[in-house]
């Protein structure tokens, strides 16, 4: 089979798909799109660059366009041009000379465009509306609207501590220090480290609270400003100082989403098969990159060949009880995995994807019920006792990983039906035809 789709996609179809349940093994070699996470914090740092840059291999899905739209309405180019990506183009990216205000932008259901542009209204000239899709107003942003205070920047929340809001912007933050509790985000930490440089005085910030999750988000804010020019010290675990200085204007290419490899990745252990990931990187501070690690404690083997990563089926799933608090947007494809394991499993350090863009706990655990299924909530993780399971409906809550989630029970499971396989376009817009390709 082919590495991609014939022609990038745009969108993923909407409404009821059913979960394909193959009868053969799976062997196949799936290409996936670039990483989201990456994608977002390169536009950012070329938004706020010292000159132009070439985004390559830039993922295209809706909260890449989210971020391009909110960009551009304040005054940055953002332009396709040919690549080498199956997907879509690359992206040129010029900086303005300063952001405009007078906008509103519009953040969808991204999490990185709420707390990643916020601070770039702040630099503009002009009132900045910011607001989100009716499904993401209550994802947090209390955090952010208090330290984006604290350095100088102009809010006007009426008082609600989250979306809708109002820059007021004055060309410009003062920075300083400020201390948050990130507890609910690490993009908490990564947007304000994203603008720190462009702050008049820079940033010393500091995390104050019971657990910062997903640290290897915070580790990729880190590593794409050095790649840029931006020194950042971490003195304490806790801690990092940014100086005030210019962004470098770069070419940086896009390492492939190893996230959303994850469904497919999980249908090789599933199936009896075996799968294989083209342009896995030898090193990636994406939390996806720690399925190596992790799928063969579950009982998969891992191979690495050619800048290629293989996962072939062991002879058994293990229940494990796993700590995921670095790793949490992988808990719907391994809790998938979970529910055909020879013993029950328990993730933890996970008690903040309630917030994503749904309860993602109480989503997994009332789906897998509604197949028979026997699952329970914890306040910081998930219990799987593996359980016969039958068909029926898996409600996607607009949330793309719990739609994929379904995909994966489905292979299974005959009878699975996900209500809205079009959520995945958040993130992955190709993921019906992928599937359907890995599949054939």
């Amino acid at each position: 089979m082919s590495d991609a789709p014939s022609s990038p996609a745009t969108t993923a179809a909407s409404g009821s798909w059913p979960a394909p349940t193959p009868t053969e093994p799976v062997h196949a070699r799936v290409s996936v799109p670039g990483s989201k996470s990456l994608t977002n914090r390169e536009l950012v740092l070329a938004a706020i660059a010292d000159g132009p840059s070439l985004v390559t291999g830039a993922l295209h899905s809706d909260d890449s366009a989210r971020m391009i739209e909110a960009l551009r309405a304040l005054g940055v180019s953002i332009e396709p041009v040919p690549g080498d990506s199956p997907f879509g183009p690359d992206l040129d990216v010029t900086p303005p000379a300063r952001f405009t205000g007078g906008t509103t932008i519009d953040c969808g259901q991204a999490g990185t465009v709420m707390r990643f542009v916020s601070p770039i209204a702040g630099l503009a000239v002009g009132d900045v509306h910011v607001t989100a899709h009716p499904t993401a107003m209550h994802r947090p942003m209390g955090a952010m609207i208090h330290a984006l205070r604290e350095v100088g920047a102009d809010i006007d929340d009426a008082g609600s501590w989250s979306l809708p809001f109002e820059v007021r912007g004055h060309g410009h933050i003062r920075g300083g220090e400020v201390t948050i509790d990130a507890s609910q985000s690490s993009q908490f930490v990564s947007g304000l480290l994203l603008a720190a440089a462009r702050f008049d005085v820079g940033l010393r910030l500091i995390h104050d609270g019971e657990r910062l999750p997903s640290l290897p988000h915070i580790e990729m804010t880190v590593e794409a400003l050095a790649r840029r020019g931006v020194h950042v010290e971490h003195p304490t675990p806790n801690e990092w100082v940014v100086p005030a200085g210019p962004v470098r204007g770069k070419d940086v290419a896009i390492e492939p989403d190893l996230s959303n490899a994850a469904p497919f990745l999980a249908a090789a252990i599933l199936t009896g098969g075996s799968v294989t990931v083209p342009g896995w990187p030898a090193h990636s501070t994406q939390p996806g990159a720690l399925l190596a690690d992790i799928l063969p404690v579950m009982g998969a083997h891992v191979s690495r060949r050619a800048g290629a990563l293989t996962v072939t089926s062991g002879d058994r799933i293990a229940g494990v009880d796993l700590d995921l608090s670095a790793a949490s947007e992988l808990t719907p494809t391994l809790f998938a995995l979970a529910a055909f394991a020879d013993a029950p499993t328990t993730f933890h350090g996970i008690g903040h994807i309630r917030g994503h863009e749904t309860d993602r706990i109480a989503a997994l655990v009332a789906n897998l019920r509604e197949l028979g299924g026997e699952a329970e909530e914890r306040e910081d993780g998930i219990h799987i006792v593996p359980r016969p399971l039958h068909g029926g409906v898996w409600r996607a809550h607009h949330d793309h990983r719990i739609a994929t989630a379904g995909a994966v029970i489905g292979l299974r499971v005959p009878g699975v039906v996900v209500d809205d396989i079009g959520t995945t376009a958040k993130t992955m817009p190709e993921f019906p035809q992928l599937w359907a390709d890995m599949l054939a």
